[in-house]
């Protein structure tokens, strides 16, 4: 099969990627070999099935390249698990989008379709939970939202949430301020924060108050208006705590709620608020319910790989 690329060397050399690692990245996956020269692409390979799916994925791939987007292995390794799976590709959709900046200029994008999906549901609901395992870009996405909301004057504040389960919500015996207090807990938060907005900026934000970081126990009595509310972890929280939690939310606010149900560090015997909840709110306007899985886990191949494994052991041995 002979695909034509059209575009300049740039173009040829995004398909490519450094030192041909893309083209390695396809032929790890399929018995295909291939091969470009003149500009066009060719795909071989002794069954006819690999080399027409390969085929389709450079012929996206080259769309993508030749609109400008840098493409890169984990992009790739995301659309061959699609198809592996049935699902619609469509990389220009995926790359068109730029959700926000990190404080060097890169943008960010959704990398799957339900990391899509994802970022519309937090923009067409006031309260979205989304659950899935590590690595889904549940955190990073919710805080890539709040960031744009927050420049764009969508929001005046984010506010972001933890339950500290490890200190079994009783910080005061810990030493420092609240936010020395907290800050172990809501890390993850930080290094988004710092990518996005670059600590110094971050650390401005919050001395005035932009952004903030509590304690879910902290929350209780508060109404949070004009605020982007994010609640990290949220498989640690009770059925009661979640309540608290979701009646803070003011006018002109949005609240994301993220966990991951398997993750659970309760104790025994406690039900989570994160599994109780979507029973309880199910059917009401402006509350959607997200469910990411191990084909949107982006981060090293070797986490999805780790994901998928856990999920055959649990299935396996009938555990939660």
């Amino acid at each position: 099969m002979d695909i034509a690329i059209t575009g300049d060397s740039f173009t040829q050399a995004r398909l490519l990627g450094p030192n041909d690692e893309n083209f390695r990245t396809i032929e790890a996956r399929y018995p295909v070999t291939l091969t470009l020269n003149n500009g066009v692409v060719r795909v071989s390979g002794p069954d006819s099935d690999p080399v027409r799916i390969a085929g389709h994925l450079i012929r996206e791939l080259a769309s993508a390249a030749e609109k400008g987007h840098e493409i890169h292995t984990d992009d790739i390794r995301a659309a061959m698990d699609a198809l592996a799976e049935g699902r619609e590709l469509n990389l220009n959709a995926l790359y068109s989008e730029i959700i926000c900046t990190t404080a060097r200029g890169k943008p960010i994008r959704a990398k799957t379709p339900g990391q899509r999906a994802y970022i519309k549901a937090i923009r067409d609901n006031f309260i979205l939970f989304a659950t899935g395992p590590a690595g889904t870009g549940k955190t990073y996405l919710a805080v890539c939202e709040a960031v744009s909301m927050l420049k764009a004057g969508k929001v005046n504040r984010v506010v972001l949430v933890r339950p500290a389960v490890e200190a079994g919500e009783s910080l005061g015996y810990l030493p420092g301020d609240l936010r020395e207090k907290i800050e172990p807990y809501v890390r993850p938060l930080y290094d988004a924060f710092y990518d996005l907005l670059s600590p110094e900026k971050f650390m401005r934000y919050a001395d005035k108050g932009v952004i903030e970081i509590v304690p879910l126990a902290y929350m209780r009595g508060r109404t949070l208006n004009e605020s982007f509310i994010i609640l990290d972890e949220a498989q640690n929280t009770t059925p009661r705590q979640m309540k608290m939690f979701l009646t803070r939310l003011g006018f002109g606010s949005k609240a994301v709620v993220t966990g991951d149900i398997t993750q659970t560090d309760l104790p025994g015997g406690t039900t989570s608020g994160l599994r109780s909840v979507r029973e309880i709110l199910k059917g009401i306007k402006g509350i959607d319910f997200i469910d990411l899985t191990d084909a949107d886990v982006v981060r090293h191949e070797i986490v999805q790989k780790i994901v998928q494994a856990y999920s055959r052991y649990e299935q396996e041995h009938n555990r939660p």
